[in-house]
């Protein structure tokens, strides 16, 4: 067993697949239409194409809204990505225009900042030593 697909509850998904591939720097997979106005709108590493894919799915369910205020209100990351260096991507990042919430920290052998991903979230980035 793998994990094949994860997701993140977005606000827009329009704004969240401009966010996640020209800010973030993933690609996109999959853009199928769902209904009226949905999509099945998946992204990639471009470093694993063939990777794990991560649904940018509608948060229009009623539970989402709880959900994400109760994360965001604790300071919660929705996800976690892995970076190669978590103070040169805080610092690419933050050049454009991401809002941190966390600046890197250092815990023990894992470093971590976390931002705001302007569709609802907070995410993690995380390096690992190897």
């Amino acid at each position: 067993m793998k994990i094949h697909l994860t997701s993140v509850f977005v606000d827009d998904q329009a704004k969240a697949l401009r966010f996640y591939t020209e800010v973030l720097g993933f690609v996109k997979k999959h853009d199928v239409p769902v209904g009226e106005k949905d999509r099945w709108l998946t992204v990639v590493s471009p470093d694993e194409p063939g990777g794990t894919e991560l649904l940018l799915e509608p948060a229009g369910h009623p539970a989402v809204k709880t959900y994400r205020d109760t994360l965001v209100t604790d300071g919660i990351p929705l996800a976690q990505f892995a970076v190669d260096d978590v103070t040169a991507e805080y610092e690419r990042l933050r050049d454009l225009g991401v809002r941190f919430i966390q600046e890197p920290l250092e815990m023990g052998p894992v470093t971590t900042a976390v931002f705001d991903d302007t569709c609802g979230n907070l995410i993690q980035i995380a390096t690992q030593p190897q």
